[in-house]
């Protein structure tokens, strides 16, 4: 009798394993990074306030810098930068870039942002929601796409950025390749 019960156990948790499995990768989505299901470029503009340029800023300091070096450290930065599709600053915009980044490092320039891309256009309706660290001495650096809404619908991927332009403190041109992973 006992060795019936521990039979009927052993079956038991055998097909309740089996079936975990199988209902478990029939619902996994296998990801390949050289293809995204969707990719596009845009560029990022940031001017920042300077004290007389109200109209043509798009981001201000809303922290200062703390002195504890010489990168910034502790400077907080809100913005609400258009997004070209090009590098023409005067291009149309075909989303806004509405978030925040700070200085995060005492030894070199490195930025951490938080941000969503608003976007309301005839090509996209949506947001995506962007965030992670910029190492901003290296040529290119990936930040994640955390989720979206609309056309972008729990959207996740990569946002690779490369800075393209810089002049001091008041204006800098990042190109933005987006590739997203996770399509719905």
């Amino acid at each position: 009798m006992r060795s019936l019960v521990v039979k009927s156990c052993c079956l038991f948790f055998l097909i309740l394993f089996v079936s975990q499995h199988y209902s478990v990768s029939a619902t996994k989505k296998l990801l390949d990074p050289k293809k995204p299901c969707k990719r596009f470029v845009l560029y990022y503009h940031d001017i920042l306030f300077g004290g007389d340029d109200v109209a043509n800023a798009t981001s201000a300091t809303t922290a200062n810098a703390t002195g504890l070096g010489n990168t910034n450290f502790g400077m907080l930065v809100v913005f609400d930068d258009p997004m070209t599709k090009d590098q023409h600053l005067l291009s149309p915009p075909v989303a806004r870039a509405q978030g925040f980044y700070f200085y995060d490092m005492k030894t070199t320039y490195n930025a951490w942002f938080a941000y969503t891309l608003i976007f309301n256009s005839s090509d996209h309706k949506g947001t995506l929601n962007i965030m992670g660290a910029d190492m901003m001495m290296e040529k290119t650096r990936d930040l994640s796409v955390v989720g979206g809404t609309g056309d972008f619908f729990m959207a996740r991927g990569i946002a690779t950025f490369q800075t393209m332009n810089q002049e001091g403190t008041k204006y800098f041109r990042l190109k933005m390749d987006i590739k997203l992973y996770e399509c719905y």
